[in-house]
This record gives C-alpha cells, structure tokens and sequence, in this order.
C-alpha cells in the first residue's frame, strides 16, 4: 500500500469514527458545552470542516490558511440543526479527499504553506492528521459523557477483548 492510499485509509478512519459517535448523540446534546471555556461536539466538527476547507482548497498552489476562513467563528457556539452540522462536516471531508487523492506519490515531497510555513506534503498531511485525531477524540470523549450508559463502544468494548480475539483469532489466544 502507497504512502497516500494509507494516510487516506487512516483519515477516513477518524471520519467514520467522528460520525459513529456523533449518530450516538441527542440532537440537544451536539451543543453542549462541558465546563468552562469548553467547545461542544458542534464546534469541534464546525472547526474541523472549516480547516480542511481552507488547508485543502488549492491545497498545492496557495497557503493552507485562507484570507476567507472566519477560524474564530467556528469557535462561536450556534444552534445549527444536525443536518446542516453533518453538512459541513461532509464538506469539509469532501474538499479534504478531493485535494488528496489527486496527489500521486511523487507529490509528497512537493511544498506547501501553513500560514506561510513550508512543509512537504507529506508533513502536511502528516500535521493534519495529528490535527484531525486530536479534535475526533475530543468528539468521542465528548459523545460518550453526553450518551452515557447507553453508549455503544466504537471499539472492542470494555471486558470484550478474549471475545474479540477467540472471534478474530480463534481458541486459544488471549
């Protein structure tokens, strides 16, 4: 598997993740704020679309922070319905998958700007995945106190790991 097959199956991991939980909340619940200073699971997904929409628009030929982007707006809590919220969030991974599965390998070691730092592509796309797991945790954790017991695991779920892997692996294993 090439380099950008892979970060592209990683990225659109953190998608479905992102979305698996949010499906999970309440539409009340995508708005609210733990603690103070906090973002809701609203504003993190708000600030993730409106960073791939400017890191990836013209992602190879202008800098990755855009004149357009209002970046303090998305921290500005609103009551956007969920299918609008979802919409946005798609948009911004459509804009994200658009601009890189049109790069080939070769353009990995091409540079871009950051609010006028130079990276390669590679770290770039590296940088933004970091960006992009850090703000989808923040998603999960966010989810999982807003659902609480009635939370569905994402993953093996606690006291499912022998399950896990007698299923996967078969007898024996632990």
């Amino acid at each position: 598997m090439t380099t950008l097959a892979t970060l592209h199956r990683l990225f659109d991991q953190y998608r479905v993740l992102g979305e698996k939980a949010v499906a999970q909340v309440p539409d009340a619940d995508l708005h609210r704020v733990i603690g103070e200073d906090g973002n809701s699971i609203a504003v993190v997904m708000r600030h993730l679309a409106g960073n791939m929409r400017s890191r990836f628009t013209d992602f190879l030929t202008s800098d990755g922070e855009k004149p357009w982007r209002d970046r303090e707006g998305e921290f500005t809590e609103n009551t956007m319905p969920r299918a609008e919220l979802l919409a946005d969030w798609a948009s911004g991974w459509a804009c994200f998958f658009a601009a890189i599965d049109g790069l080939g390998d070769a353009d990995l070691a091409r540079t871009v700007h950051i609010r006028g730092e130079a990276h390669t592509v590679q770290e770039a796309l590296l940088r933004q995945l970091a960006h992009y797991a850090y703000h989808v945790g923040q998603i999960v954790l966010l989810a999982r106190a807003s659902v609480g017991h009635a939370w569905v695991s994402l993953s093996i779920p606690r006291g499912g790991t022998q399950a896990f892997n007698a299923e996967k692996f078969g007898q024996g294993r632990g």
